[in-house]
């Protein structure tokens, strides 16, 4: 499809974007706690919480290297599906909205204990409990011993999902003996096989990085002496760069794409541009967010912009301004060309709206990108084509995105980009 004919079917009435937003967007997280803790008072047995838990952990950062570690169980009975209220890709295809997830994240409670994060070869005591929980590829049933009553705020974080109620945990007791998948078990036996290694096997064997982030994060991976609990924020970033890398290592030696491809796509009140033009792999996030925003609350501040980017060779230091945005959006543009079997230089233009009101995390970052490859494609003649044309779309002007960006600053001006 040409690229204009492209643009004029993605027409957007923004004044009846915003009244929906209005009429739809709800701030009722007090009430989902409230059933939270309704659930809690029929789920909590005395001071013990039983029954089947998702196979999902969490391990804090602060006063690393002593760490907050818990069990992430639901409350809502045990008619209740747990992987449910796991994060992956799955929400995406479900359509989640923001409402959805809270309402997902409230509903699991975080029994946490103080650990160390070097845990080597520890398979007894609460530790032992989440590492098991982590590696088993079906929810385990577990019997939880709770010290005090759980707190019931919610945390949020931009890369992980929010959290919801946490309690301090005096122990932990398995019910059944997890299963745990011969790869996972494969990495865990071999402690002279490095973390980044052990990830991208798994990558290769089919997991995808919501299971390989949570077995890292619980400090199942790399060489034994070394294996150390991972807080989860570090870990889902440290995923995808990895399995990033590995997938850039598999296009190095492809051949270009042939013509400059536009697709877009939006999701949870965020627009995702993907623009991939021929040459050799570079990469660039360029993040805009609207004033009025929860990023960006100053209604009069302007439109908030930040970049990162690579060349051929990839990045050696962590990113400066786009934080896991940048290696979750990576990893979806480079599965898309590595299974072309291409490489290209790729812009990838993420705008936050107003609409995306509370943060849930990167994954709908990297689902939304990956989910824009399933989009209609639009092509243009060139990269310059392609800006000049999506350029009134934007919701900057071309010369502010060339200020910003690098791939697009690297264009020869024109002063009718003006």
């Amino acid at each position: 499809m040409r690229l204009d004919e492209f643009i004029e079917d993605f027409q957007r009435d923004e004044a009846a974007d915003l009244r929906r937003l209005a009429e739809e967007k709800s701030y009722a997280i007090t009430e989902y706690l409230d059933d939270v803790e309704r659930q809690l008072d029929e789920t909590v047995q005395g001071d013990a919480l039983f029954g089947s838990t998702a196979p999902s952990i969490f391990v804090g950062r602060s006063n690393y290297p002593d760490v907050s570690t818990g069990l992430l169980s639901p409350v809502a009975g045990p008619e209740t599906d747990p992987t449910d209220y796991v994060t992956s890709g799955e929400w995406y295809q479900q359509g989640y909205s923001i409402d959805d997830v809270f309402q997902r994240r409230t509903g699991l409670l975080n029994s946490t204990r103080a650990a160390k994060v070097d845990v080597n070869d520890v398979w007894d005591g609460f530790v032992g409990v989440q590492r098991e929980v982590a590696i088993a590829d079906e929810p385990v049933d577990v019997e939880i011993g709770l010290d005090g009553q759980p707190d019931l705020d919610v945390d949020l974080d931009d890369i992980g999902a929010p959290r919801g109620p946490r309690a301090r945990a005096r122990d932990a007791e398995l019910a059944e003996n997890p299963s745990v998948p011969l790869e996972v078990e494969k990495t865990l036996e071999d402690d002279d096989w490095r973390a980044d290694g052990a990830m991208t096997y798994l990558y290769r064997r089919g997991f995808d990085v919501y299971e390989i982030n949570k077995i890292l994060s619980a400090g199942a991976l790399g060489q034994g002496a070394n294996r150390r609990l991972v807080p989860t924020r570090w870990s889902i970033t440290a995923v995808d760069d990895t399995v990033g890398q590995y997938l850039r290592g598999t296009i190095r030696n492809a051949n270009s794409i042939d013509t400059t491809e536009v697709r877009v796509n939006e999701y949870m009140g965020n627009t995702y541009w993907v623009i991939m033009t021929p040459g050799q792999w570079e990469f660039e996030l360029v993040e805009l967010k609207a004033p009025g925003s929860i990023w960006n609350p100053d209604p009069d501040a302007g439109m908030y912009m930040a970049a990162d980017s690579e060349g051929y060779e990839g990045r050696t230091d962590y990113v400066d301004e786009t934080s896991g945005a940048y290696y979750a959006s990576r990893l979806a543009v480079l599965e898309h060309l590595q299974e072309r079997g291409r490489q290209a230089k790729v812009l990838v233009v993420r705008h936050a709206t107003p609409e995306y009101w509370a943060p849930v995390g990167v994954w709908q970052i990297r689902e939304g990108v990956r989910h824009a490859f399933e989009q209609e494609l639009g092509e243009a003649e060139s990269f310059r084509d392609a800006l000049t044309e999506l350029a009134p779309h934007f919701p900057i002007s071309l010369a502010q995105l060339r200020r910003k960006s690098e791939l697009v600053s690297g264009l020869q001006a024109q002063i009718t980009d003006f």
